[in-house]
């Protein structure tokens, strides 16, 4: 994920801001979803054929969408505790014999 220095950096600019009291898990997986649905917007009605000619031309609004997603996932982890590298080495989830070949997710368990 990032470094323990720019995600330092990324703390001290939301205290300057005093942003901490509007984020709360809720509010940051909402502000999760709106950024990534703003990534998903610039490949919209783009065709599987043009892909790489739209990637080039909004490169930058690309990279702008995804450090938004990147930042507000860095504040989930930190504020939840949660190690991002435990989470992403976790692939019990995704077992071969289940995984292997097909797009679909497995079911979840029963809560």
């Amino acid at each position: 994920m990032l470094s323990p220095e720019l995600l330092e950096k990324l703390l001290e600019f939301r205290r300057e801001r005093d942003w901490e009291q509007f984020h709360t898990p809720r509010n940051l997986a909402a502000a999760l979803s709106v950024e990534a649905g703003e990534l998903l917007d610039i490949f919209r009605w783009t065709r599987d054929t043009e892909m790489s000619e739209t990637v080039a031309a909004q490169r930058a609004a690309i990279q702008a969408e995804l450090a938004d997603v990147t930042i507000i996932l860095s504040y989930l982890y930190h504020d939840l505790g949660i190690d991002p590298d435990q989470a992403v080495a976790n692939r019990a989830k995704y077992p071969v014999e289940k995984a292997k070949g097909t797009a679909r997710k497995p079911e979840r368990n029963q809560r």
